[in-house]
């Protein structure tokens, strides 16, 4: 197992068991919540909850990303190492990782890849958080209402 290899060599099997980040595919992780052949995508209806209450940068960090996200927003985290997505500012956030540039698509929820990963059935690799439980319906839907004003500061 070439990724297993790669993690014990490069000293993160530490990393990955204080952070809770999963193993397997180190682009992806593991995929352990669809089956072997993923699952049908949900279908994108994401719209802002409350037009009458903007949420900002500073909010969805301090009660979603920063509680949450820890593979994403710890310094040395197995999610910023090996993806370079890093939720831990806004501008990493906006920036995306090596795989994807469209991690967060101001105004345009479902074309977030950030949602397509916290969907229950993600179109590719595991639902995020790796390992973790979902992210409350709440918690998801203050992450669509940000994208969907802009993903303003």
């Amino acid at each position: 197992m070439k990724c297993a290899r790669t993690l014990v060599a490069a000293g993160l099997v530490s990393t990955v068991l204080s952070v809770g980040c999963g193993v397997g595919d180190p682009e992806i992780g593991a995929d352990v919540d669809a089956g072997p052949t993923g699952g049908a995508p949900e279908t994108c209806e994401l719209l802002d909850s409350n037009l009458e209450q903007s949420v900002g940068w500073s909010v969805v960090h301090a009660e979603v990303f920063s509680k949450r996200c820890g593979c994403h927003t710890t310094p040395g985290g197995l999610g910023v190492t090996v993806t370079g997505f890093d939720l831990s500012n806004r501008a990493g956030a906006l920036k995306g990782g090596r795989n994807s540039e469209r991690a967060i698509v101001p105004g345009s929820p479902c074309e977030s890849v950030v949602l397509a990963k916290t969907s229950s059935s993600p179109p590719f690799g595991s639902r995020m958080p790796l390992n973790g439980m979902p992210l409350a319906p709440a918690d998801r839907q203050l992450i669509v209402d940000w994208i969907a004003e802009g993903a303003r500061p």
